[in-house]
C-alpha cells in the first residue's frame, strides 16, 4: 500500500478510551471525506479508535471467560455502525485496538455489521501476538517476575506490540485492522509506515508519527478536553467538542486540528499540554516502534485550530517490550450515606467512628464529601488532623478491600445498618461490592513476542 504520492496522510481519531462518546466518529468521518474530496490525487485517510487501557483489557478477559464470543470493546456497535458505510464508501480505512481480548470476535462482529448494513464486505485483518498465552512466554514471565507471581490468580498477560503488523495488514489491502494490546501511538504509526513506505529504522520519521499518534490517541484531550479551566483556560462549546484530525507529511512532521463544525479548540497550549501528557522523559519517550525525543520539538499555530509540530527526533527502539500481567485482587467494598442540616459534619464523623469500631479487621478509607475527600489519604491522617467544622451538607463514603468476599461484604451491611443504628438523619445509602484487578509489569525480549496479521473472511462469521 506504499503511496506513489507525497500527499499528506490524514488520520482522524474517534475514541480516546473505552466508554468515550459514541457520536464522535460522525464529524471526524465527515471532515475526512471533505478533505479527501478537496485534496490531491493519491491522498489517503484513516479513522482510528483507541479504546484500551491496562484495566480495560483485564476486564475484557473476564468478559471472555464468561462468554468466549465476547471480550472485545462493548461499545463497538455504537461507535462504528453509524459511520461504517460512509467510511468504506469514501475509501477511509479503519484501525483500532477495540479487539481487546478477542480481536477475532470483534472482526466477526464487524463483518456481521457490514452484512446488516448491506455494504460490500470489507477486507478485515486481525493483529495478534500481544496475548502471552504460549507456554514459552509463560515461562519467560515466570523468569522475569519470579516469586512475584506466586499465588497470583492471573487474568491476563499482554505485551505492548508496535506498528509493524498493522502496516503489514494494510499492505495486504486490509480496509479494517482490528488489534488487541498495541501501543496507543502505533495506531497512527502503522498507517504512516504503509502509506509512505518508510523503513522500520527511519527513527526520526517514526518518532514524528509516534507523537502524532500520541496527540490523536487521547481523543478530545488535544481539542480542549481535560484542558478547560473556566476563566483561566476557556474552551467554547464543550458539549459538542470535536475530536482530532492530523495531517502527517512525508518527512513525519504534522499538523493537528479537529473535526469541522465542532466545539473545542486546538492551540499551541492544548498541543503542548498533550505532548507532555503521560511522557516520563521528554528526551526518551519509549514505545515499541521508536524512542521519541521531543526536547527540541517546535509547536506553532498555522491557522485557527491548526497547529504544526516539528523538530521531533527519534532513537532506536527498545530491545524489549513492556508487559502487563493483570491478576485478581480481592474485593472492594464501598458504602455511602448522607447527613444534612445542623451538625451534619459531626454526625457524619460519628458514623465513621461507629464503622471503625464495628469493622476492626478492615482498613477503612473514610471520606467526608463536602469536607475532605479528594485530598484525603487512605490512612485518614489528614482527616483526623482536620478540625470538626460546621459543614451542613456531607456525604460519608467508606471503602475497604479484602481478599475474601464475605469479609469485604460486612462493610456494605454495616453502612446500611446506619439507617437506624447510626446518628440521626442519615439517608440515601448506596453500597457496592466490586471484584478488584491488580497489575504487575515486566519486559520481555522483542523476539519472544512474534506478531502477525490474518485476514478474516466474511464467510467465517456466523
Amino acid at each position: 500500500m506504499v503511496s506513489s504520492s507525497p500527499s499528506p496522510l490524514l488520520i482522524g481519531c474517534a475514541a480516546g478510551f473505552s466508554g468515550d462518546r459514541t457520536d464522535a466518529a460522525g464529524p471526524v468521518v465527515d471532515t475526512l471525506i471533505t478533505r479527501l474530496q478537496g485534496g490531491p490525487t493519491g491522498q489517503r485517510a484513516f479513522l482510528i479508535f483507541e479504546t484500551l487501557a491496562e484495566r480495560t483489557l483485564a476486564l475484557a478477559q473476564l468478559r471472555k471467560r464468561a462468554d468466549p464470543a465476547a471480550g472485545y470493546e462493548p461499545l463497538l456497535d455504537e461507535m462504528l455502525r453509524p459511520v461504517l458505510a460512509r467510511a468504506l464508501a469514501a475509501g477511509i480505512r479503519i484501525v483500532s485496538n477495540f479487539g481487546a481480548a478477542n480481536p477475532r470476535g470483534a472482526a466477526l462482529h464487524i463483518a456481521r455489521m457490514a452484512r446488516e448494513l448491506r455494504v460490500p464486505q470489507p477486507r478485515i485483518a486481525v493483529v495478534e501476538g500481544d496475548d502471552l498465552a504460549a507456554p514459552a512466554q509463560q515461562a519467560l514471565l515466570r523468569e522475569r517476575l519470579g516469586s512475584t507471581l506466586d499465588g497470583l490468580r492471573v487474568v491476563s498477560a499482554n505485551a505492548y506490540i508496535g506498528a509493524e503488523a498493522i502496516a503489514a495488514a494494510l499492505r495486504d489491502d486490509a480496509q479494517i485492522v482490528v488489534c488487541g494490546r498495541v501501543a496507543d501511538p502505533s495506531l497512527a504509526v502503522g498507517p504512516a509506515l504503509a502509506h509512505f513506505g518508510w523503513a522500520a529504522d527511519d527513527w526520526n520519521r517514526l518518532a514524528r508519527a509516534t507523537m502524532a499518534g500520541h496527540l490523536l490517541e487521547c481523543g478530545a484531550q488535544v481539542c480542549g478536553g481535560y484542558f478547560a479551566d473556566p476563566g483561566y483556560k476557556d474552551v467554547a462549546d464543550m458539549a459538542h467538542i470535536g475530536f482530532p484530525v492530523a495531517e502527517i507529511e512525508a518527512d513525519g512532521h504534522f499538523i493537528v486540528g479537529k473535526a469541522d463544525h465542532t466545539g473545542g479548540l486546538v492551540t499551541e497550549r492544548t498541543v503542548t499540554e498533550q505532548l507532555l501528557y503521560e511522557v516520563h522523559d521528554p528526551e526518551a519517550y519509549l514505545t515499541p516502534d521508536v524512542v521519541a525525543d521531543i526536547s527540541e520539538a517546535e509547536v506553532s499555530a498555522v491557522d485557527q485550530d491548526r497547529v504544526r509540530v516539528s523538530g521531533v527526533r527519534g532513537h532506536p527502539r527498545p530491545t524489549e517490550l513492556k508487559v502487563n500481567v493483570c491478576h485478581e485482587g480481592g474485593w472492594l467494598a464501598e458504602g455511602e450515606i448522607s447527613y444534612a442540616g445542623a451538625r451534619a459534619e459531626t454526625r457524619a464523623r460519628l458514623a465513621a467512628d461507629i464503622l471503625r469500631q464495628r469493622l476492626p479487621d478492615l482498613e477503612l478509607r473514610v471520606d467526608l464529601i463536602g469536607v475532605l475527600s479528594v485530598f484525603g489519604d487512605d490512612a485518614g491522617r489528614l482527616l483526623s488532623a482536620t478540625p470538626n467544622g460546621d459543614a451542613r451538607d456531607v456525604r460519608l463514603r467508606v471503602a475497604a478491600t479484602h481478599d475474601e468476599r464475605h469479609v469485604a461484604e460486612r462493610l456494605t451491611r454495616e453502612v446500611t445498618a446506619l439507617y437506624t443504628c447510626g446518628p440521626a438523619g442519615g439517608g440515601g445509602v448506596r453500597t457496592a461490592l466490586t471484584a478488584r484487578l491488580n497489575t504487575v509489569s515486566c519486559t520481555l525480549p522483542r523476539e519472544a513476542v512474534p506478531t502477525r496479521h490474518e485476514i478474516v473472511h466474511a464467510g467465517s462469521a456466523a
